[in-house]
């Protein structure tokens, strides 16, 4: 049986769709996808009809946008955008919305890991499903949610302490799962750089090539970095699967463990910046 991940769908619903199509599929294969399933592509809506109803064991994590677009929804957390007044403008909405509640920010099997942007190097595997557990129990339980989505934007604490809680402790979690590229070399987390890493100002390392990170053993799959320039980081046991498919780059599917690569190319749906 294999699995495939697909990198960050981002709404690009058509473009996702052909390359489900062109993959070599049989029965009992996977679909795992590294999160941003949603926003800034053509249909959001679209997207999350499919998925909700794809005929094959499909396993998500969420990303940055798809939490924003939810705290937008929620209306606890700024202006909305394009995609949260179509979820709540649609008749499905609430029910699309549930279902994008009721997904994880890490998926594993024997093998493989997937997560959204990346662990901490202070996490161990069990710390991160401990982590990954405790948000999503927040964020499959409607009572938690307006609290959530108020208090979690922030980038502080940038340090994991196993002594952190409550807020503090969901929002570092988030922070890691959904929205780490770099790290200082204290493991601190930085939100400011975005680039590749081949250009990454001094002090700085991915979070992947740490090296005191606690799962270099694992082999992990994750999206969010479109700027990495590669798929596969072999030194580090990692594949990042965000290849800009939403600014005209292509959207890239790994089959494990045949650890093999498919591709389809995308036009351009957004420019950077917008």
């Amino acid at each position: 049986m294999s699995v495939f991940v697909i990198g960050d769908l981002q709404g690009c619903c058509h473009d996702f769709r052909q390359l489900i199509a062109a993959l070599p599929w049989k029965p009992g294969d996977e679909l795992w996808l590294c999160g941003d399933l949603i926003n800034r592509g053509p249909d959001s809506l679209g997207t999350l009809r499919y998925l909700r109803d794809f005929d094959r064991p499909l396993r998500c994590v969420l990303g940055n946008h798809d939490l924003a677009v939810m705290a937008h929804v929620s209306g606890e957390v700024g202006k909305r955008g394009r995609t949260a007044h179509e979820l709540l403008e649609a008749p499905d909405g609430p029910e699309l919305l549930r279902w994008l509640r009721s997904q994880s920010l890490l998926v594993e099997r024997e093998d493989l890991v997937m997560v959204h942007a990346g662990l901490p190097p202070q996490w161990t595997l069990e710390d991160a499903r401990r982590e990954a557990r405790r948000v999503e129990h927040r964020l499959h339980d409607p009572s938690h949610l307006p609290g959530l989505f108020r208090q979690m934007y922030g980038d502080m604490p940038n340090l994991w302490r196993a002594e952190l809680h409550g807020m503090e402790r969901t929002r570092f979690a988030i922070n890691a799962f959904t929205r780490m590229r770099f790290l200082n070399a204290d493991g601190s987390l930085d939100f400011a750089n975005k680039g590749s890493p081949v250009r990454a100002p001094a002090g700085l390392v991915p979070w992947y090539a740490h090296p005191e990170r606690r799962t270099r053993g694992l082999n992990i799959a994750f999206g969010h970095w479109s700027t990495l320039g590669q798929a596969h980081l072999a030194p580090h046991n990692v594949w990042g699967l965000d290849s800009g498919c939403v600014w005209g780059g292509k959207l890239t599917a790994l089959q494990w463990p045949e650890r093999r690569l498919f591709h389809q190319h995308c036009p351009r749906h957004q420019l950077p910046g917008d």
